[in-house]
């Protein structure tokens, strides 16, 4: 039996280290913050156990390390340690042994199994001791502890990290949980306020609203009182429904309406308070029922008319204007014909020549006006078609230079254009149209001696082209207006002796557009001039050969070349089929499903090149299903979508979208759209660029793909010289180890991140590139690289 005093003693440790671990668990459930969470349970691990500094690791649902984070170093030393040759090796080996572990000399340990020795933090040395216990949860290993220190752990330290380990697991789980309800609140959250349609939730019992979005507080706040908050509309306002009933809520209250639990399907409502101030809306109301079937909750979805009604008044204006743009030349004809055939006048040929000549140039006016209507049906119905070609851009531009002055014009044109530029595809007439409908639509708005300029250059994959005029510049509000159809019929604009449609500028967006271009217009305000600027993509080149990027598309009667294959997601069956079809005559392999569930085995089954993705799915948002499909590929993604809204369209672009397409669109423009989308990730774009990417000493000719650092030249093998490509011209963008073994290697090597820290290691010995202070790679902690942006482009 033990002496009494020793028995006090070892209880008093037991007390102590209980106590200690009480606090630790305390502590660790003081947050539910995921990245709080694992900090405090790693930090409370070493200080439990007094290890030197200690490293968790998380595992995902493969048994992959997924999260890596570290307690006792600084960040450079537990980089160098995650970034080391074969990490995940020495990594998975401890993970993979099922009890705890008790060493006194970790490095020998590693030497006896051959496992890759890990490099020591700043401050340690050999022997190193080591002790790990695995977390567990649900019997399921979710992660490890892993402890390192100078002094020898004892028993009591692994019981007493077994044991901690053991309560960690369930805060972890927790804190997962938590994080993970967190973002798919913060997503439906977003889509909810990005959503173009009003929403509002109604508390039925109490009557008053308990979620309003963006669009609905938009709609409401046209009237709200001033001064007075939104929530008092509720005390004047008043509803006038489709059957003309009218029902103010300053006499029944809203829980009273709501309480009855009536089901709204599309009807317009008229929103109005007392100073007469109104809103039309399209109105859905569903009410929510508890379990004893008492209306709990009533969701709301409003639409507001406004703009609907705005474009019906447009359209009606616009209908007078072709009217009167019809009538005024057919009088002219009329006119001219009836003086022409009455036999009592007595004309000479040259009187006669000149009626002739009116009857000409009218039908002339008439004829152009009919074809304008015709395109902008087109382009609406997407039918536009355009025969892309290689085509000269400078030949273009004078073309129609010749076209705008045989008119009459007395502007004075000035062309600059490099000779150097490549040919671009185009369909001659439709962008000769274009160009000849922007320099009149600059001649109108500006001074007759005034000089209009025209520029184009070259942009990686595309030509810029510019026409700049002198003249009364377009304030800021109207520039995103400018190319809407019926947009130049209101007063402000119908100045002086301007005539025409106002569709010339919409005509000049559809055809861009069709080209796979982009059109957009600038002005540094009223009396400053305007510059209107488009797009047109460069004639590409043909990549062949093992190891070349995927084809653009399928070449004619070549059937062994591998056809360029698209996955198209959307859940409108008449949408799928006009998409296969155009996808087919295009040249690709069409791969389709309604389905967004199908999308990770279709990947990873067909491999296709691209995606064509609907922006809104039954039960999935397009946005986040492009988000999960960029997590685990690099493949780019098209957004086919019926919301052309502008803050929509950014949302996309700004979450990784290649491309937004606003439907109806054409076969023509979608396969444009694909191409261009194909040759900026094959690198087409980049090869025929002639700036070279220069960052200090470190200049990368991509031309020649050549790499040289101080003027020396540094000889890459072609995986390193692959992802150093990759990095460099996406310069300042974070690529992860997922995009860039999807861009280097190929979808075999999915997942296995060792593999490009391997090469960067190799990469940044070659460039002398230090990885705790370096200039050219930038390691983004279990994310992935970056290369500083260059000093010239």
């Amino acid at each position: 039996m033990k002496p009494a005093d020793e028995l006090i003693q070892e209880n008093e440790a037991l007390r102590d280290r209980l106590s200690r671990l009480s606090r630790a668990s305390l502590r660790i459930n003081e947050s539910l913050e995921f990245d709080a969470v694992l900090q405090s349970v790693l930090d409370s691990a070493c200080s439990l156990t007094s290890a030197g500094f200690g490293v968790l690791t998380l595992l995902d649902e493969t048994g992959q390390a997924d999260d890596f984070l570290s307690s006792g170093i600084d960040s450079e030393d537990a980089q160098g340690l995650w970034d080391m040759p074969d990490a995940l090796k020495l990594f998975e080996h401890l993970s993979n042994i099922p009890e705890p572990i008790r060493l006194p000399d970790l490095i020998g340990h590693i030497r006896a199994f051959n496992l890759p020795e890990p490099p020591l933090p700043r401050g340690f040395s050999i022997p190193v001791s080591f002790l790990t216990a695995p977390i567990h949860h649900r019997g399921e290993r979710v992660g490890n502890i892993f402890l390192a220190g100078t002094k020898e752990f004892t028993a009591e330290d692994e019981e007493t990290l077994v044991m901690f380990a053991s309560q960690a697991a369930l805060v972890i789980a927790n804190a997962r949980r938590y994080r993970d309800e967190q973002r798919a609140r913060n997503d439906l959250e977003t889509l909810i306020n990005t959503s173009p349609v009003g929403v509002v939730v109604f508390d039925a019992e109490a009557g008053v609203p308990v979620s309003l979005n963006r669009e609905a507080r938009r709609i409401v706040s046209n009237l709200q009182m001033p001064g007075r908050p939104l929530e008092d509309l509720l005390e004047v306002i008043t509803f006038r429904r489709a059957d003309g009933r009218e029902i103010a809520l300053g006499e029944f209250s809203l829980a009273q309406l709501l309480s009855t639990g009536e089901t709204v399907r599309l009807e317009e409502i008229v929103m109005e308070v007392p100073d007469g101030r109104s809103v039309k809306t399209l109105i859905n109301a569903t009410p929510i029922h508890a379990q004893d079937g008492a209306v709990e909750s009533f969701v709301v979805t409003m639409q507001d008319m406004t703009p609907l009604e705005e474009l019906e008044r447009l359209r009606a204006e616009f209908m007078g204007m072709v009217s009167h743009e019809l009538q005024t030349p057919l009088t002219s004809i009329r006119g001219s014909a009836n003086t022409l055939l009455d036999e009592a006048s007595s004309l000479d040929p040259a009187e006669m020549r000149q009626f002739h000549r009116i009857i000409s140039d009218q039908a002339d006016r008439m004829r152009s006006l009919i074809r304008d209507l015709l395109d902008v049906a087109r382009i609406e119905t997407g039918t536009l078609s355009v025969a892309p070609e290689p085509s000269d851009t400078a030949t273009l531009v004078d073309e129609a230079r010749i076209m705008f002055m045989s008119s009459g014009r007395r502007h004075s044109i000035h062309i600059d254009i490099g000779p150097d530029l490549p040919q671009v595809m185009t369909d001659r007439r439709r962008i000769v149209q274009v160009l000849s409908n922007l320099l009149s639509n600059a001649a109108k708005y500006s001074n007759e001696l005034s000089t209009i300029t025209v520029r184009a250059v070259l942009k990686q994959f595309q030509v810029v082209v510019s026409i700049a005029d002198e003249g009364r510049g377009i304030p800021a509000e109207r520039l995103p207006l400018l190319f809407r159809k019926f947009s130049r019929v209101n007063g402000e604009d119908r100045q002086g002796d301007l005539t025409g449609s106002g569709l010339g500028l919409a005509i000049c967006k559809g055809i861009v557009e069709a080209h796979g271009g982009r059109i957009w217009a600038e002005s540094d305000g009223p009396g400053q001039g305007a510059r209107f600027i488009f797009t047109v993509p460069i004639a590409g080149q043909k990549e062949t050969g093992s190891g070349e990027p995927a084809p653009l598309a399928a070449e004619p009667g070549n059937e062994t070349q591998e056809r360029t294959r698209i996955l198209v997601v959307d859940d409108d069956p008449h949408a799928l089929r006009y998409i296969r079809d155009a996808l087919s005559k295009s040249g690709y392999d069409p791969i389709v499903t309604a389905e967004p569930d199908d999308v990770d085995r279709l990947i990873a089954e067909e491999g296709p090149h691209l995606v064509l993705l609907d922006m809104m799915l039954p039960g999935f948002d397009g946005i986040n299903l492009m988000r999960n499909i960029l997590e685990k590929s690099a493949l780019p993604v098209i957004f086919l979508s019926a919301y052309g809204q502008e803050n929509l369209i950014a949302r996309a672009f700004d979450t990784g979208a290649a491309d937004y397409v606003v439907k109806p669109f054409s076969p023509t423009e979608l396969a444009a759209r694909i191409r261009s989308v194909l040759r900026q990730r094959a690198g087409i774009g980049y090869l025929g660029q002639p700036e070279n990417y220069l960052l200090e000493d470190l200049v990368i000719n991509y031309t020649e793909r050549r790499v040289a650092l101080a003027g020396q030249p540094v000889v890459l093998t072609a995986t390193e010289y692959a992802l150093l490509f990759e990095l460099s011209t996406n310069a300042g963008m974070v690529l992860t180890h997922g995009q860039l073994l999807q861009r280097v290697w190929d979808q075999g090597h999915s997942g296995d991140a060792g593999l490009v820290r391997t090469v960067v290691k190799r990469l940044r010995e070659k460039l002398g590139d230090d990885a705790y202070e370096p200039k050219f790679i930038f390691t983004e902690p279990r994310v992935g690289y970056r290369m500083g942006k260059p000093s010239s482009t």
